[in-house]
């Protein structure tokens, strides 16, 4: 009884080591799984998308009385490079005030997913150090961080200090203005919802028809 039962802790074991030093696939990487999520599965090349979007009602605005930000939009877009074999994620966020008229947008890098910001010196895979991203905008234009929920149907946006901002589809530099983290300006959170919902964030028409293909 006793012989069967070693036997059977050997070949346990010899399993064990078998994969113990086996490659995580593609498939299990942090990077995929991150992405995953972010798009609900719809992991698309050679770009993905996923919306988020939150109009404050009335409601919320009297009981936030310092909050200026009436809608905000963001669009996260993922992308892998020929020269990188980590997706590249960047975003576009839209912003409506109830103190300024017009549309006013932002756009940046986010780099890769937390998830593979850091990698073990022994493997060089992924370690999953987090769901945050932080995406700049050139030019020290400042920028937000951006928090995925654990349901995966909404994120936390939240300001560094202030991001750089565009009033609708004016360069100039007279459109320029910022978007300040103030007392109530500081976090916000947008829900899940269509592609059609960030297609006023995207310039390009051939970006804008693979997203409406999505």
């Amino acid at each position: 009884m006793k012989r069967g039962i070693s036997m059977t802790i050997a070949i346990a074991l010899i399993a064990l080591w078998g994969t113990a030093g086996s490659p995580v696939r593609a498939d299990d990487s942090p990077d995929v799984a991150f992405a995953k999520r972010m798009f609900v599965d719809n992991v698309s090349k050679p770009k993905a998308y996923a919306c988020f979007v939150r109009r404050y009602d009335t409601e919320h605005m009297k009981q936030h009385p310092l909050q200026k930000v009436t809608v905000m939009k963001l669009l996260i877009t993922s992308e892998k490079t020929p020269d990188d074999k980590y997706l590249d994620y960047s975003f576009r966020l839209g912003v409506n005030f109830h103190d300024r008229p017009g549309n006013f947008d932002s756009s940046g890098e986010c780099g890769h997913a937390p998830g593979v910001r850091a990698l073990n010196q022994d493997t060089d895979l992924p370690v999953v150090t987090g769901i945050d991203f932080n995406c700049n905008v050139d030019c020290d234009g400042g920028g937000i961080a951006v928090d995925l929920a654990k349901d995966n149907g909404s994120v936390i946006v939240k300001l560094e200090d202030r991001i750089r901002i565009w009033k609708g589809r004016d360069s100039d530099e007279a459109a320029v203005t910022a978007l300040k983290g103030g007392a109530d300006d500081k976090m916000f959170r947008l829900d899940r919802t269509s592609l059609n919902e960030c297609t006023a964030l995207v310039t390009d028409r051939k970006e804008l028809a693979a997203m409406r293909h999505k």
